[in-house]
């Protein structure tokens, strides 16, 4: 590929590796492309979409004239897999920080999770984690969440399209999960949990889709930068 190309507009399907931010990601990929292209100053790049630094896997990476197209594949559905540790739960909903509570797990059976999951099933109320980027009151909530503020968060609509449980071995449960933009799969986990009457965080998480695109046809920021050797 040429300077031009990237100037013109690429998507480029990145396997975002654990404990990268996204904005880590696109510095990555933005500093190789000037270092080996001599791109302008101004050069435009950005994801289409953040991961958390605890999750991996499809971040989509627009650049040139492409980044026009960031709030379109934005508006996708997502699919992710990933595992939720019953009888537990954590302030940041996954392992970002530690247990603060723990609940039984003695009545969890197979077909009680079954039968929970369909109460998640289409359109559901979710309150975002105290620990997300969202903005409230010029801050975001993890900033209020780490000085150890006390905020209001509002639920707001989301749809999950698929909920399907892939693997029981309690405490663990892997799953798969298909759904609609802005949806927390942190509260997902935390919400199943008390669904069960019991707790639940999120260990394990890997974005596979984005609407058509899948992480099978990405590649991992050090592999980008080798192609390119």
């Amino acid at each position: 590929m040429t300077a031009e190309d990237f100037l013109e507009g690429q998507i480029l399907l990145i396997d975002k590796p654990l404990k990268w931010s996204s904005f880590q990601a696109v510095n990555k990929l933005k500093y190789v492309l000037k270092r080996k292209f001599d791109l302008p100053k101004k050069f435009k790049i950005g994801h289409a979409g953040t991961l958390d630094p605890l999750a991996t896997g499809l971040l989509i990476i627009c650049t040139g004239k492409f980044t026009k197209k960031i709030t379109e594949i934005q508006a996708q559905a997502k699919e992710y897999t990933g595992t939720i540790v019953l009888g537990a739960t954590t302030p940041s909903y996954d392992m970002e920080t530690e247990v603060d509570a723990t609940f039984p797990i003695e009545h969890i059976t197979t077909e009680l999770i079954h039968e929970t999951v369909q109460q998640f099933l289409g359109e559901i109320d979710q309150k975002p984690p105290v620990f997300s980027a969202i903005k409230k009151d010029g801050k975001r909530l993890y900033e209020h969440a780490r000085a150890g503020e006390e905020v209001e968060i509002a639920s707001r609509k989301t749809t999950i399209y698929e909920f399907e449980i892939t693997r029981i071995a309690l405490p663990e449960v892997d799953f798969r999960v298909q759904c609609s933009k802005g949806t927390y799969i942190r509260s997902l986990a935390f919400d199943f949990g008390k669904a069960l009457h019991s707790g639940g965080y999120l260990s394990a998480l890997r974005r596979t889709k984005i609407g058509n695109y899948s992480v099978e046809n990405g590649i991992t920021p050090e592999a980008f930068e080798k192609s390119l050797l």
